[in-house]
């Protein structure tokens, strides 16, 4: 994940030189590259870093420096599986007049290698490992930068853009994260199904009990059923959104149209941070209950739900928490913006409702889903008009939440218009299609209509609470 992005964004901002030398490496798997953006004293807040750069003249590869400063949460940051490792460090250097501009003005991004062109270790080291609870493949350090001369390091694009041009790839890896966050969670309700088929426990609640009769596999159970159905339902419903959100960023570069492409990167930036957050939630959701279906066994190491639960455990925390995509989403995508995004997604929904009116079977499901998209609709309205108010980003994750869970529906209401159309041939596919989206529409958008009441009643329940009552 890191190295592609990592490769595409030298290929977009770099000089012809750096993508010789450090792109077109990591894009023929030879070297591996990391983003090194958090500090231990700024997680997300990246207008703290402290992490220096210093100018020390031009050669061919571009404007040269040395970097002083620590990074932390550098996941791939030392390894022996390739030949180099590319760091791309945001760090503060001074301006032209040798000034240092404040807060993310003043951050400029570097390649900071760990082999340097001319086969030399660059200053830079491994000053402790993050022992996590997941995702124990892949290393995790904090890296020292500079204990004895600095390493050196070439400004990517231009002084101060640092943070502009690290954006292209936290966006992607958001996306990525979201892609992962999808994957465990469809990972887990296969294992969970498997077991659920496979394993025989109890008998049928209705009826005489006869204890001399065969036990039921627990898939026959109501309880279980509900339990697979939901794990069904986030799972795929977090992959269709994946996949759409990565159809969006093909269509950003390949559209025939400048409208077209236009349209799909408004479309692309609004999502996001849906994409992002909205799987790595409730794909969570899905690893719990993949646990629970498992019971006692669910609980050890024997069986994989419970390393995948540790590991999707972290991707509603890295490249930006839950929290952060609501703040992004709610007052950057929607309150700061002028509507039109918003505009082109509901479009979209409108389109998809309108199509499935067609279908008797579809069209109640479509009335759902308008009446909804109405409420979230009046939803941003109400909030426009309070956008002055400080507290109006208090309830930003229940925005996130909701809009996701919006989303996600419009998109199951998709899938099944698609699979209306199979063939009997088909029907299996065809029916298990149209059973989730029954029970995403049933069981998990009716949570939508709280969330937006909260939302748009700008609910102080948590926020107004005095800091002295958080006590033990």
């Amino acid at each position: 994940m890191l190295t592609g992005a990592n490769a595409r964004l030298l290929v977009e901002y770099g000089s012809e030189e750096q993508i010789r030398t450090w792109g077109v490496p990591q894009i023929e798997g030879r070297f591996f590259g990391t983003m090194c953006l958090s500090e231990p004293q700024a997680g997300s807040s990246l207008a703290d870093i402290q992490t220096q750069a210093k100018q020390e003249g031009r050669d061919e590869y571009g404007q040269r420096f040395r970097i002083k400063g620590n990074k932390m949460w550098i996941s791939g940051g030392d390894h022996e599986m390739g030949e180099n490792i590319v760091h791309l460090v945001l760090a503060k250097a001074a301006d032209a007049n040798g000034e240092q501009q404040p807060g993310i003005n003043g951050i400029s991004l570097f390649i900071v290698p760990k082999i340097l062109p001319d086969g030399m270790r660059n200053d830079l080291a491994v000053a402790g490992l993050n022992h996590k609870m997941g995702y124990r493949g892949t290393v995790n350090c904090l890296l020292n930068f500079g204990e004895n001369d600095g390493a050196i390091g070439w400004l990517v694009g231009q002084p101060g853009q640092g943070l502009q041009i690290m954006f292209q790839m936290m966006n992607e890896a958001r996306i990525m994260v979201g892609l992962g966050a999808a994957a465990l969670a469809c990972r887990g309700y296969n294992q969970s199904l498997d077991y659920a088929r496979e394993r025989p426990q109890g008998r049928q609640v209705a009826g005489v009990k006869d204890p001399s009769s065969p036990q039921v596999p627990i898939i026959e159970h109501a309880d279980v059923k509900r339990m697979l159905m939901t794990q069904k339902a986030l799972a795929e419903g977090a992959m269709a959104l994946v996949l759409y959100s990565a159809k969006l960023a093909d269509e950003v570069r390949t559209a025939s149209d400048g409208s077209e492409r236009q349209n799909a990167d408004a479309l692309l930036k609004l999502l996001t941070p849906i994409t992002k957050s909205w799987p790595s939630e409730f794909g969570l959701v899905a690893n719990d209950y993949a646990i629970q279906i498992h019971g006692g066994y669910g609980y050890t190491r024997e069986y994989d739900v419970e390393q995948i639960y540790r590991d999707n455990r972290l991707n509603s925390i890295h490249e930006g928490t839950f929290g952060i995509q609501g703040l992004d989403f709610l007052g950057r995508k929607i309150l700061a913006d002028d509507g039109v995004a918003f505009g082109l997604l509901d479009a979209e929904i409108c389109r998809t409702i309108a199509r499935a009116r067609n279908w008797f079977q579809l069209s109640k499901y479509a009335d759902v889903l308008e009446e909804h998209l109405t409420d979230g609709r009046s939803s941003i309205t109400e909030l426009k008009a309070k956008k002055g108010d400080p507290n109006v980003l208090d309830n930003a994750g229940l925005a996130l939440s909701a809009f996701g869970h919006l989303v996600v529906a419009w998109l199951w209401l998709d899938q099944a218009l698609c699979a209306h159309k199979l063939e009997d041939s088909r029907s299996t596919l065809r029916d298990s299609k149209l059973a989730a989206c029954r029970y995403f529409f049933e069981c998990e958008l009716p949570k939508v209509t709280l969330q937006f009441r909260l939302l748009r009643n700008m609910n102080d329940a948590a926020s107004s609470v005095p800091l002295n009552l958080f006590c033990n």
